[in-house]
């Protein structure tokens, strides 16, 4: 009942990458991350993951002036990573009101939508691991053959 009463405005982005999903909620704060509970530096221990999870606040300044929850499952580590990733830049897109009529509203919003796209931060990685096939060690190695 006491999250009614404040009220927090707070935006939503899902981000995907390989068979990580993660769920982003943005809101007004001082730039607090928690990731499953756990703070950034706990939660991913590579630079570059971290970089990853921040790059959308970084790129459009908003890394000091923004809360993120975050809840992420599936995958490893840099898979979750690049999940959240994508799921900021999606909230931070909602947050500015850039819906389908990206064009017009991003120069009101000072070009965060082309900002976010120019970057790479809203493109889903589609590639996925391929399927083992019958008759083969994995998806394309076979095993030895031999002539005679």
């Amino acid at each position: 009942m006491a999250d009614t009463a404040t009220k927090k405005q707070h935006h939503l982005g899902t981000g995907r990458r390989k068979t990580s999903v993660a769920r982003v909620r943005l809101h007004d704060g001082t730039g607090k991350i928690s990731i499953n509970g756990r703070s950034l530096d706990e939660f991913f221990t590579e630079d570059k993951d971290r970089n990853a999870v921040v790059g959308p606040l970084v790129a459009t300044e908003m890394r000091t002036r923004l809360d993120m929850i975050v809840k992420v499952h599936g995958g490893g580590i840099t898979g979750q990573a690049g999940a959240i990733c994508q799921g900021v830049a999606r909230a931070l897109k909602g947050m500015f009101g850039l819906g389908p009529n990206a064009e017009a509203d991003g120069e009101a919003a000072g070009g965060m939508g082309k900002i976010l796209r120019d970057s790479g931060f809203l493109t889903r990685d589609g590639r996925m691991k391929e399927r083992k096939k019958y008759g083969r060690k994995g998806a394309r190695k076979s095993f030895q053959f031999s002539k005679r």
